[in-house]
């Protein structure tokens, strides 16, 4: 009875979604993926890069190193000419550092929200839109909290939409909530900084006299926690994982401060 009744339902929903979409009930779980440089070698080096048509999630706790790989990711696509979306969940993205980094603003359309609300709402209208070589959505500043009780369904949505598309959707957080959906989740981890100093360090005291060092950048560590990519060419197969979920450590790489004072009009 129930086999009959379930068969009688999926007839029904494939009828009113003939013309519409292609084999509603077909699972896809490719693992096959053109990938997009990140700019940063020793990931582009161990992962191939990117994925186009799926979902990344990176994570990480504040100061690890998140905003780093978003800017980097940023400035080589929009160097490479590809047209990208920033949501800005709690508006805290700096355009000035950012071009100071290499992002070509005029190719980044920047989407300022207030909360986790508007951030999914944008999230969806950009996705359904098409046109861009990269969808960030950066929830880095909203409570972890918060972001665990975005429905599931909500990312399998994302994943769903950006399916069979040239667009990389990234989603930016402090802790790994839509895995279940990501082709690649990587996991950032600050480490100790380097510092350059003014002075011989036997001169001055670091302590008495703290301005005598800049910070120079940090190095960051970053580990696949699942990855479900196999890029479609240049792999090599010692780091490939064929399809399967496999974690690995990823060398470590380093981040550069920029000391640039804005110019006075």
């Amino acid at each position: 009875m129930a086999t009959a009744l379930a068969t009688s339902l999926r007839s029904r929903f494939e009828l009113e979604l003939r013309g519409r979409v292609e084999s509603p009930f077909t699972y896809r779980d490719r693992n096959v993926f053109e990938v997009l440089s990140t700019g940063i070698p020793e990931i582009d080096v161990s992962l191939g890069g990117l994925p186009r048509g799926a979902v990344t999630e990176i994570c990480g706790p504040p100061c690890s190193g998140r905003t780093s790989v978003l800017v980097s990711t940023l400035a080589a696509r929009t160097a490479e000419g590809e047209v990208c979306a920033l949501v800005d969940a709690r508006d805290s993205f700096d355009p000035y550092l950012a071009s100071v980094a290499g992002v070509q603003l005029e190719k980044l359309l920047w989407v300022r929200c207030q909360n986790i609300d508007q951030a999914l709402r944008a999230t969806d209208l950009l996705i359904q839109a098409g046109g861009f070589g990269l969808v960030a959505v950066d929830l880095t500043d909203i409570a972890p909290q918060t972001v665990r009780y975005v429905p599931l369904n909500a990312w399998f949505r994302f994943r769903r939409a950006v399916e069979d598309t040239p667009t990389a959707l990234v989603l930016m957080e402090q802790e790994a909530n839509a895995k279940t959906c990501a082709s690649l989740v990587l996991r950032l981890d600050g480490q100790r900084p380097s510092w350059s100093e003014t002075r011989e360090a036997k001169v001055l005291d670091s302590l008495r006299y703290p301005f005598a060092r800049l910070l120079k950048g940090f190095r960051i560590g970053a580990e696949v926690v699942r990855s479900r990519v196999q890029p479609m060419t240049d792999w090599d197969p010692n780091h490939g994982t064929g399809g399967r979920e496999k974690s690995r450590k990823l060398e470590t790489f380093e981040t550069e401060a920029r000391w640039e004072l804005p110019r006075m009009i």
